[in-house]
């Protein structure tokens, strides 16, 4: 590990762990602002506003009030309905929404009205709109998981027809096709890098970003295999990429020299099957997936770095009805909101 790394030795307490929010519904990706508001995704079509204080106010979209069906499969593998995934603000403040049910990205406002930016490319519908981030620029980085529907298929037989779509003054753009369950995207501090979860084949890849906001070619950062199926990702200050290990129920961080430290274990039976069967054991099934879910942020599908100095991580997940969090040695890297 590089010398002064301030995550050696360090392990999340389970006792020092806090939790924030009620009745939230998959509060898969959470931002969270200076001034301690978060802002969750909520399966409902929408996203919670949860104060300090916790006191909770849902800002449902206005657009499509379809939820589709309320059980598991409908829900969580069919994803019927509106089902926001990703989430960061524009430079108005306004929500923009990767909305892993329309397969589309999305901007709602702050009273739920809502209005789709994107839905096709080229004639072609988008598929699983994972996530959203914004760069310095300005410009507009998504993710798609897969083209597949249900996408499910595509985790069963490791797909690689995910893609990343950028967006600036001229249009959207695909620029890099070709990868294996895209999930979330974030840059490194100079933002030289774009880094991306791929999620079904279990790795970290990056991109050189050039100044047109086009990528170079792909380049595994870190293990062929991180030991899990990675979705969230975060960079902290010092370098280490923070990662949340879904259905394997870990926190892990990737440091600069290529070495994974767990930091937060919560795996079990079901999470080891699932382990399992991602790196083709066996068949990868819906009734795995289902088994495979920790206690503390079951199916654990994010994290934020938030508070006023950045050291405090809120966990996303998408079965949990609250927010863990707890603090960090080392602070976050500031987002772009606006």
């Amino acid at each position: 590990m590089t010398a002064g790394n301030p995550l050696a030795g360090w392990r999340v307490n389970r006792d020092d762990i806090r939790y924030i929010g009620r009745d939230l519904e998959r509060p898969e990706c959470i931002l969270a602002t200076r001034d301690g508001m978060l802002y969750s995704a909520d399966a409902r079509g929408g996203v919670m506003a949860i104060a300090p204080d916790g006191t909770q106010r849902f800002i449902g979209q206005k657009a499509d009030p379809r939820l589709g069906g309320s059980g598991f499969n409908d829900r969580y593998v069919n994803t019927q309905g509106t089902l926001p995934n990703g989430l960061t603000f524009d430079k108005n403040g306004d929500f923009l929404i990767a909305n892993f049910g329309t397969d589309a990205l999305e901007r709602m406002d702050r009273d739920g009205n809502t209005t789709t930016i994107l839905a096709e490319f080229e004639g072609k519908p988008l598929g699983k709109a994972n996530f959203v981030t914004r760069d310095s620029k300005g410009r507009l980085w998504l993710t798609v998981t897969t083209r597949m529907n249900p996408w499910t298929l595509a985790v069963r037989d490791r797909v690689a027809d995910g893609y990343i779509i950028m967006i600036d003054e001229h249009g959207p753009q695909i620029v890099a096709d070709g990868l294996t369950g895209t999930n979330e995207l974030r840059f490194d501090r100079d933002e030289r890098y774009a880094y991306v979860a791929e999620t079904i084949i279990r790795r970290i890849s990056r991109f050189r970003v050039r100044e047109n906001g086009t990528l170079g070619p792909r380049e595994t950062y870190g293990p062929e295999d991180v030991g899990g199926t990675p979705d969230g990702i975060a960079f902290d200050a010092f370098g280490n990429l923070w990662m949340t290990l879904i259905m394997s129920e870990k926190l892990v961080a990737l440091t600069s020299t290529g070495e994974v430290i767990v930091l937060l274990d919560e795996s079990g039976p079901g999470s080891a099957r699932y382990d399992a069967a991602s790196r083709g054991a066996e068949l990868l099934t819906p009734e795995i997936m289902a088994a495979a879910k920790g206690a503390i942020a079951p199916w654990m599908a994010s994290l934020t770095f938030g508070g006023e100095d950045l050291r405090t991580v809120y966990l996303g997940s998408l079965q949990g009805t609250r927010i863990p969090w707890f603090r960090a040695p080392v602070a976050g890297l500031p987002l772009i909101y606006w």
